[in-house]
This record gives C-alpha cells, sequence and structure tokens, in this order.
C-alpha cells in the first residue's frame, strides 16, 4: 500500500509539473490523432536541416531549435502547435519554451520521430 500511495503522489507531482509548464507531452498515436482531427495544427520540426532532410513529418516547418527565439514570429499563436524532435528531448525544451512566451495549446510529441516511424506512420524522404 505504501508503494501505491507513493506513486500516486508522484503522479500528482509529475502531472502538476507538466501543467504548470504550459504544454502537454503527448504520444505519435494521439499526436497523429490530433494531426487528423484539427486541420489548423502547427508541426513543428525543431532538428536540424541535415534530420529534417533524410525524414520529416509531411506538413512540418523547420525551425531548428537553435534558431526558435529568433524566429518565433513565424509559429502561430492562435493555432495548436505540436512540436517534435528525434526523441522528444529538444522538442520538450521547445515547448516548454513557446508556453513560457503565452502559447496556448502546445504538444510535445515525446516519442519524437522516431516514435512515429515505430508506430508504423509515414515520413516524408
Amino acid at each position: 500500500m505504501r508503494v501505491t500511495a507513493v506513486a500516486g503522489v508522484m503522479i500528482i507531482f509529475l502531472a502538476t509539473a507538466v501543467f504548470a509548464a504550459g504544454y502537454r507531452n503527448i504520444g505519435a498515436r494521439e499526436a497523429k490523432a490530433l494531426l487528423g482531427s484539427v486541420k489548423s495544427v502547427f508541426l513543428l520540426d525543431v532538428r536540424t536541416p541535415d534530420e529534417y532532410r533524410q525524414a520529416h513529418l509531411r506538413g512540418a516547418v523547420l525551425i531548428p531549435m537553435n534558431e526558435i527565439e529568433r524566429r518565433l514570429r513565424e509559429v502561430p499563436k492562435n493555432r495548436p502547435v505540436v512540436v517534435y524532435c528525434a526523441v522528444g528531448s529538444r522538442s520538450g525544451t521547445v515547448a516548454g519554451y513557446l508556453a513560457g512566451k503565452g502559447y496556448g495549446n502546445v504538444y510535445n510529441m515525446s516519442d519524437g520521430i522516431v516514435g512515429w516511424y515505430r508506430s508504423g506512420f509515414s515520413i516524408e524522404r
């Protein structure tokens, strides 16, 4: 029973931290469903240009992580934003940055393009 109580507290703490950060972590399957149901989603790839050339999601806009501050105006504030990278680390940082700048409806694809591909979804090459 003690382990369950501790696990419950951790879940509450993690959920609070995510909501406090102002963005939500979602997996590739949830991202695909969101992209399929909400046509106005802005899909943001924050990887390097070389990574983008190798493979990317259809419709994604490339703004490398190291350029996001300078190019912030290119990301619309009035649309949901799904941010992705290779495995969710860089995109989590950028999602937090966007939320801190007042963006609402920001989603971090926490398993990245790797999770997308492993789920059997198509990628552009």
